[in-house]
Formats: C-alpha cells, sequence, structure tokens
C-alpha cells in the first residue's frame, strides 16, 4: 500500500488537475495472534513503526524480545502481526488495555491512571550536546520530508547528532507514530540513546514519555510543549525543547545538558 495517492481536484479560477494526498489507514497490532489496538496510521516504515511502538508503550523491554513482524495487507487496513517472547506477552495480558487510536491523543482508551503516569527510571546524564546541532537538525529536517513536500498533511521525526547531522527522519499523518517510526528505526539498527529527537508538531506529555523510555535525553520540537510535558521532562531528567526555528528556541528544562556555543 503506497502512503500517497494522487486525486482530482479543483481550485478556484483553474481546471481539474492531479493533488497528491497522504494516505491514512487502520493498522492493527497483534500480540502473539492477539489483538491489542488499531491506530490511523500513514502506511509507511510499518516494520519500524511496530518496533517503536512496542518500546515505547514497554510491551517489550529490548529489541530482542520481539522475534517476527509480519504485515498483513487487507482492503480494510494493515495488520501488524508482532511475535514477542513469553515474558513480555505475559506482562502485556497482566495490564491489558484498549487504545482508541487517533492521530492527535496517544492516551485515549487508557483504563486507569496508572496506565497513564508510567513508572519510568530518569534519564542519565551524557556529555554536554551543542545547541548549534539542534538549530542545524531543524533546518535540515524539511529536505528530508520528502512526504510532506508533496503532501503537505503529515509530521515528521528525525535523530540530529551533535555535528548537526540527521538522520532516521520518518514521517506519519499521527505525531506520536512518526516519532515510534524513528525509535524503532533507531532500535533496529541498534544505535545508542545518544543526540536529540526532533519533532515537527508540539511536544505533549506522551510524545516526553517515548523518549524517555528509550533513555533519550534530549526532544527538541518546532512548536510548543504542553504544561504536562514540561512537568514531565523535568521528572525524568530530559531536556524539552521547543520553539525551536532558525536560531532560536525556548529550553523548558533541564538546560545543563545544552552547551551553547551561540552569541
Amino acid at each position: 500500500m503506497m502512503p500517497q495517492i494522487q486525486l482530482s481536484v479543483t481550485r478556484p479560477g483553474s481546471s481539474p488537475c492531479l493533488d497528491t494526498v497522504a494516505e491514512e489507514v487502520p493498522v492493527a497490532f497483534e500480540y502473539n495472534g492477539i489483538a491489542h489496538t488499531v491506530m490511523l496510521a500513514t502506511p509507511a516504515d510499518l516494520k519500524d513503526f511496530a518496533l517503536g511502538f512496542s518500546l515505547s508503550e514497554g510491551i517489550v523491554a529490548r529489541r530482542s524480545e520481539v522475534f517476527d513482524i509480519v504485515i498483513e495487507e487487507a482492503p480494510e487496513g494493515i495488520t501488524l502481526q508482532l511475535e514477542i517472547a513469553g515474558g513480555a506477552f505475559a506482562q502485556l495480558k497482566e495490564r491489558r488495555r484498549s487504545l482508541a487510536g487517533r492521530t492527535g491523543c496517544g492516551l485515549c482508551g487508557a483504563e486507569s491512571l496508572a496506565q497513564v503516569m508510567r513508572d519510568l527510571q530518569p534519564v542519565a546524564e551524557r556529555s554536554r550536546f551543542p545547541l548549534d546541532a539542534l538549530y542545524e537538525g531543524m533546518r535540515l529536517l524539511p529536505t528530508q520530508q520528502t512526504l510532506q513536500q508533496t503532501t503537505g498533511a503529515v509530521h515528521a521525526a528525525g535523530h540530529v547528532a551533535a555535528d548537526g547531522s540527521i538522520s532516521y527522519v520518518r514521517e506519519d499523518i499521527g505525531r506520536h507514530n512518526a516519532l515510534d517510526k524513528t525509535l524503532g528505526a533507531r532500535a533496529v539498527a541498534d544505535a545508542k540513546a545518544d543526540g536529540a529527537l526532533l519533532i515537527t508538531s508540539r511536544a505533549s506529555f506522551e510524545m516526553v514519555q517515548k523518549a524517555a523510555a528509550l533513555g533519550y535525553g534530549i526532544l527538541a520540537a518546532v512548536s510548543a510543549p504542553t504544561a504536562a510535558a514540561v512537568r514531565l521532562a523535568d521528572k525524568l531528567n530530559l531536556t524539552l525543547v521547543g520553539f525551536l526555528r532558525g536560531s532560536g528556541c525556548a529550553i523548558y528544562t533541564h538546560e545543563q545538558r545544552l552547551l551553547r556555543t551561540t552569541t
């Protein structure tokens, strides 16, 4: 299934023409044959999505607990069939929940406050990260947003290194999905939780939670954070940056992790 299609569109004052539109399809997650949740997502980088979601939601603790991922397409949508370790599956059944997957809410369907407020360890301190690298990473990010360039309808997430280079850029109509895809792609590559994560959206509570769950210490967003995101980032020792645009930003938590070199 392609992540985009072409449709006829009419604009005032011009003849009908073709327009490229992003796909949005139901993507169902099954663990060891048992249905878990359905998310609306862009049908691209689905194995990255499956692994990233499983890790960031705490369904598995490490990549090695996912034995296989099978993608099954059907007229009504896509099913991601994951085979996971017995211990992880037993824990999943213990805290089983039904998420109503939506592009705008990452916590819909949680059945208790305990499921929302996961018990995560604070992120470990690492060497200081150049603030200039964040600026350069966000400057370069649009050059790799190929689906956004053609449709104008998707979010992106990516990883930026200390030299400002970006990699593992993934796109999706859902901002949480895009971040999960990036996290999954880095997990597939056995990449360390270093550098920083960039997102082309607001920084909400669950975005902070996903980043911290995999040990990343810096999350930088092009838009604003929520108050809940700031409180959680502070608690989890995560550096949260918002309004990252051009050569400006707002640093909300743990500023000590960033090395300022710009005058």
